[in-house]
């Protein structure tokens, strides 16, 4: 019999999220994962079961404070049922084409906050002999890193099938507070949040100014006059800047990550900064193929930062910055264009973006609670555009991940749309590659497909500017045929019929050097699916 803390304060931060979503606009991180193998319902529903004493939140739902006084709380679910949170379906065609269209809807979904807020989706019958899982978790809950953590926790690092118990496994629900204690505790706790926001904020503003003084001029007045026009213009709007209405797309594309590796080592990088150029070269393409004028235009990008430092990541909530990083969006040389996101990205760094703008957001989640949840709805639903889009670049595991003794091939990241950024990107690394998933609203971008193909065009461009070659594929020895079949045989030439290509290999990216019309048709074999 497991039993738990009573309950607690959500963040002003985690609650931020709550208050900025609506009904079609829900605020939820995401993964499609998908397995090999075929994964039983009941036997994954058992599983799951035994880990929940990992993830006690994963037991409680949202309850606001009484009168809107305060910070909502954390408290369990006395209706708590596993099964209104782990669903299966069973594909009709068994194609990846049914598999995101379940994906899409999910994600445009909006969970009842009378419950836990997560899910997870088992997908059956996926050709090829494999599985998927849809894994969906409100923002309030979790970031893009504690997500990381989170699949961690339900995912095993062997491949044997663990145990699982013989009984069923028990929940000691405590009974929900009276009314008074819990107001009462409403007005303390978020007082004393009050205060430590403050106390943190006078921290972090000290802390900020002392590093400045100890590191003198670390930024060269003359790249702070060449970037300050760009960081003080108002954000352009481009094509997809209108306002979410809903419903959703996804599509995907993936590409090796040793590759993005060995362009940051050649160029005196980051990771980061590659995956940012491409998804800038990216967007440029998509402006110009729909007849868009780049030229003198800028990309603002939000950019989460992890907060956590070496704090473990399977913490709870919401623990990220966000940093506005303003490209260029004319620049088609590759390598022009990675020097250009490269200096922008440092030059953030020196002047502590992130610190400033986590500071800044402290402030704001300093005003009530009740006027942030009138003020949430609204605001996203104003003509505003503060970012183009979102791109959030999460490091995930570097080793294979197993559901119940089967390997998951593939995970595919979600981050959600709303207000004015009508169209997002999410960045997963896992097991050697990096897993790319655009979201976006159907009115907004109607071909969000075409950014795969865009994706893999601006890779093979900047791989091919910095002078690394892509892995030769292995050739195909033809059988020898014996010498009975070649005694029979006429004088003319015989071959041995090579092997059809299987599925798995249809899925890996072709190098394309410019988009054809034959290459932006929807291939479904193509476009697999998910802080």
């Amino acid at each position: 019999m497991q039993n738990h803390q009573q309950s607690d304060r959500l963040s002003w931060g985690d609650t931020v999220f709550l208050h900025l979503e609506r009904e079609g606009m829900p605020l939820n991180v995401a993964s499609v994962c998908i397995f090999e193998g075929e994964v039983g319902f009941e036997e994954c529903l058992q599983f799951i079961e035994t880990k929940l004493p990992l993830l006690p939140r994963y037991l409680k739902r949202v309850v606001p404070a009484p009168f809107g006084l305060g910070l909502p709380s954390w408290e369990y679910d006395p209706e708590f049922e596993l099964r209104r949170h782990v669903r299966e379906v069973t594909l009709k065609h068994g194609t990846e084409v049914e598999l995101k269209a379940i994906a899409a809807k999910l994600f445009g979904t909006v969970m009842d906050r009378q419950h836990p807020l997560w899910d997870l989706t088992l997908i059956r019958g996926l050709k090829g002999a494999r599985s998927g899982l849809i894994i969906r978790l409100h923002h309030c809950l979790a970031d893009g890193i504690a997500g990381v953590g989170i699949m961690n926790a339900l995912l095993d690092a062997s491949p044997d099938a663990p145990r699982l118990p013989a009984k069923k496994i028990k929940f000691h629900i405590p009974r929900p507070r009276d009314p008074l204690t819990t107001l009462t505790a409403g007005f303390v706790e978020s007082y004393s949040d009050f205060v430590k926001r403050i106390l943190s904020a006078l921290t972090d503003l000290l802390s900020m100014t002392e590093r400045a003084a100890a590191n003198g001029n670390s930024v060269p007045s003359d790249e702070f006059v060449g970037l300050l026009p760009e960081i003080t213009a108002f954000t352009e709007r481009l094509r997809f800047n209108v306002i979410y209405t809903g419903p959703q797309k996804f599509v995907t594309a993936e590409i090796p990550l040793a590759e993005v590796k060995a362009i940051r080592h050649k160029t005196g990088t980051s990771i980061n900064d590659v995956i940012l150029a491409l998804v800038t070269a990216t967007i440029r393409r998509y402006c110009e193929l729909h007849g868009d004028r780049v030229k003198g235009k800028l990309l603002r990008i939000m950019v989460p930062v992890n907060l956590r430092g070496d704090v473990s990541t399977t913490e709870m909530g919401n623990r990220i910055s966000l940093v506005p990083v303003t490209i260029p969006l004319d620049i088609r040389r590759p390598r022009k264009l990675l020097a250009a996101v490269h200096q922008r990205t440092e030059f953030l760094k020196r002047v502590h973006a992130a610190e400033l703008v986590s500071l800044a957001g402290g402030l704001i989640g300093m005003f009530p609670t009740s006027v942030q949840g009138m003020a949430g709805p609204i605001a996203s639903q104003l003509p505003i555009t503060p970012f183009n889009l979102v791109c959030t670049n999460v490091p995930g595991p570097q080793f294979p991940l197993y559901l119940l003794g089967h390997k998951m091939l593939q995970c595919y990241p979600y981050v959600p749309v709303g207000g004015e950024m009508a169209v997002n990107c999410a960045i997963l690394s896992y097991n050697g590659t990096a897993y790319f998933g655009f979201s976006g609203d159907v009115h907004a971008a109607p071909d969000l497909r075409r950014l795969e193909t865009l994706l893999m065009t601006s890779f093979s461009e900047l791989r091919d500017s910095v002078g690394i070659r892509p892995p030769q594929k292995k050739k195909v020895r033809r059988k020898r045929l014996g010498s009975s079949v070649a005694a029979s045989a006429t004088p003319k030439t015989v071959t041995a019929l090579v092997p059809a290509t299987s599925n798995i290999a249809l899925l890996e990216p072709k190098r394309v050097l410019e988009p054809s019309p034959v290459a932006m048709q929807e291939n479904p074999l193509t476009q697999l699916i998910v802080a």
